[in-house]
C-alpha cells in the first residue's frame, strides 16, 4: 500500500501506513509512538460520507487528548463523533429508557462500581435485540475503537454487537494493557483477534523519527519483541539516547534523585519521571526535584477527603487542617512554625509583626470560611521559599473554594465533588518536569523519560515507561540485562 505523507498541525511528519476506511471487523496492532493517532486522523479527514464515523476510547481525558490532536490535524468536526465507550453506552440507554429497562437513578452514577456495569449490560441488551439496529446503521458510517487493549470484557461484548451493525476497526497494543480496571477483566487478546482479525501492524517509530532519533525508536521496537516473548534484553546494546543508572545498593535513592534531575535538551523540552504506583512516593520525588510537578489521578481523592473533613465550625482544628493539607502540596510551608507564631501573636508577645501568611492564618482562624481558606492557601503559595509541586490539586482547591457558599448542597465538600467530575473531562496538562506512574502517564510523551524503578516493573509497564521519551531515556536498574515478568 502506498504511503501518504501527512504534515499535521503539531508539526509531526507521518506517512500513513494503513488505510482504515475500507476495513471492517479488523484489528490494527499499534505499538507506542508509531502513528496511531495520525492513522485515525487521516481516515477521518478523507471520510466524505453523509454519516459520521463513531470514534470510541476509554477515558474522558483520552477523549480530550484525541480531540485536541484531531483539531490540530484540522479534521472537520462533521466527520466524526467522539466519546468514551461508557459515555456512548449512557447515550444509548438514555435515548431508549423503556427498551433499556434501566432505572433512571443509575444514570446519575452515584455508585460507579455498580452503575457502569449496569449501564453496559443495558446497552448490551439494546444492541443484542433488534430494537435499534436501523437507528445505529443510519447514524454511523463506521466505528473506530482506540486503545482497545484497555477494554473490559463487558465493553468488548458491547463492541462485538455494534460490529454486527457497523463496519468496525480496533486499534490497540496488548503490551500496553496496564490498567486492570479493578476487577473488570479485559478480554483475551487472542479472542479479540479471532473476532477482529489483524489487518496490519504499524512498524515505523514516527515519534522518534520526527525527533531525529529513529535508531532509538527502532531499538525500542526490538525491545518490544523481546518483552512479548519473555526474553531478556540488554540496555548496554541501546543507542546513545539511553543512559543506564546502576543501582548497586550504595545509596540508590541518591542515584534516583540525581536521575530525576536529568536536564531537558532545550528550554521547550519536557521531562517525564516514572515512579512506582505509590502517590506518596511521587509526591516525595516531586518535592525533592527542582521544578517537578506531580501528575494527579483524575479522582482527586486527597482533595475530596480534605474537603469532607474540613470543619469551618472549629477554628483551631480548621487552621491545622488547612496548613497540613498545604504542606502536602507545597514545600517549606512550616506548618508548626505558623501555628506557634499565630499563638504568640494572639497573646500579644511577639517582637515582630505578622507576615502575609501569618496575617492570613489569623484572619482565617478568627472567621473560618471558604474565602479565608482560599486567602490562606494563596498567601502560602506566594511566600518566599515555597514551591508548589502538586499544582493540579492546588488549582482544584481554589476552584472548589470559589464555588461554595456553605449552603445546603453547596458546601466545600459538594464543590470538591463537582470539581472532581469536571476534572475527569479534561486532559492532563504536562508540566516541564512531571512525576507519576505509568498508569497516569500512559498516552503522554516528552523529550526525556526517566524510569526510576525498572526492576519492579512487569513487561507491560516497563514498555509503556520506556516509550514515553523521544530524545533521551534514563533507566535505573540493578543490572543492564532486564527480563521483566509478563
Amino acid at each position: 500500500m502506498a504511503e501518504r505523507s501527512k504534515l499535521y498541525g503539531n508539526g509531526s511528519n507521518v506517512a500513513v501506513e494503513i488505510d482504515l476506511l475500507p476495513l471492517a471487523s479488523s484489528t490494527i496492532t499499534a505499538p507506542a509512538g508509531c502513528g496511531k493517532t495520525e492513522l485515525i486522523a487521516d481516515a477521518l479527514r478523507r471520510h466524505s460520507g453523509l454519516k459520521p464515523i463513531l470514534v470510541l476510547t476509554h477515558t474522558n481525558a483520552g477523549v480530550a487528548a484525541l480531540r485536541g490532536r484531531l483539531d490540530l490535524a484540522r479534521v472537520p468536526a462533521s466527520a466524526y463523533r467522539l466519546s468514551t465507550i461508557d459515555g456512548w453506552a449512557i447515550r444509548l440507554v438514555s435515548s431508549f429508557p423503556m427498551r433499556s429497562q434501566l432505572a433512571a437513578s443509575v444514570l446519575e452514577i452515584s455508585s460507579p462500581g455498580a452503575d457502569y456495569p449496569a449501564i453496559r449490560a443495558a446497552a448490551h441488551r439494546l444492541l443484542a435485540g433488534s430494537h435499534i439496529r436501523d437507528v445505529l446503521t443510519a447514524s454511523y458510517a463506521k466505528l473506530i475503537v482506540d486503545e482497545y487493549q484497555d477494554c473490559t470484557l463487558q465493553q468488548h461484548d458491547l463492541i462485538c454487537h455494534a460490529a454486527d451493525l457497523v463496519p468496525t476497526v480496533l486499534l490497540g497494543d496488548p503490551l500496553q494493557a496496564i490498567f486492570g480496571w479493578r476487577g473488570n477483566e479485559p478480554p483475551d487478546w487472542h479472542a479479540v483477534c479471532a473476532r477482529f482479525p489483524i489487518a496490519g501492524e504499524l512498524k515505523t517509530p514516527w515519534r522518534w523519527k520526527n525527533a531525529g532519533t529513529e535508531d532509538f525508536g527502532r531499538w525500542l521496537l526490538e525491545v518490544r519483541t523481546e518483552l512479548q516473548t519473555g526474553n531478556a534484553f540488554d540496555l548496554g546494546a541501546a543507542p546513545k539516547e539511553l543512559q543506564w543508572v546502576h543501582l548497586d545498593g550504595a545509596d540508590d535513592e541518591a542515584k534516583r534523585r540525581e536521575a530525576a534531575r536529568t536536564p531537558a535538551p532545550d528550554a521547550q523540552a519536557k521531562v517525564i519521571i516514572l515512579g512506582d504506583n505509590r502517590p506518596a512516593n511521587h509526591q516525595r520525588i516531586a518535592s525533592q526535584t527542582p521544578g517537578a510537578i506531580t501528575v494527579e489521578a483524575v479522582d482527586l481523592r486527597d482533595l475530596v477527603s480534605f474537603a469532607r473533613q474540613l470543619d469551618f465550625e472549629t477554628p483551631d482544628n480548621a487552621l491545622q487542617q488547612v496548613l497540613k493539607f498545604a504542606s502536602s502540596l507545597m514545600t517549606n510551608v512550616g506548618e508548626t512554625d505558623i501555628l506557634n507564631r499565630v499563638a504568640v501573636l494572639a497573646r500579644g508577645t511577639a517582637r515582630t509583626g505578622p507576615s502575609a501568611v501569618e496575617s492570613a492564618a489569623i484572619a482565617f482562624q478568627a472567621a473560618p470560611d471558604a474565602k479565608g481558606a482560599a486567602n490562606l492557601f494563596s498567601a502560602i503559595s506566594s511566600a518566599s521559599g515555597v514551591r508548589t509541586y502538586r499544582t493540579g490539586v492546588l488549582r482544584a482547591v481554589f476552584r472548589a473554594l470559589s464555588q461554595c457558599d456553605g449552603s445546603p448542597g453547596n458546601t466545600f465538600a459538594d464543590a470538591a465533588v463537582r470539581v472532581r467530575e469536571q476534572n475527569r473531562l479534561v486532559g492532563r496538562p504536562l508540566a516541564k518536569r512531571s512525576v507519576g506512574s505509568t498508569l497516569l502517564l500512559k498516552g503522554l510523551e516528552a523529550e526525556v523519560a526517566v524510569v526510576l524503578y525498572a526492576d519492579d516493573m512487569d513487561a507491560r509497564n516497563l514498555y509503556v515507561a520506556m516509550t514515553r521519551g523521544s530524545k533521551k531515556l534514563v533507566v535505573c536498574s540493578r543490572s543492564p540485562s532486564l527480563r521483566p515478568s509478563s
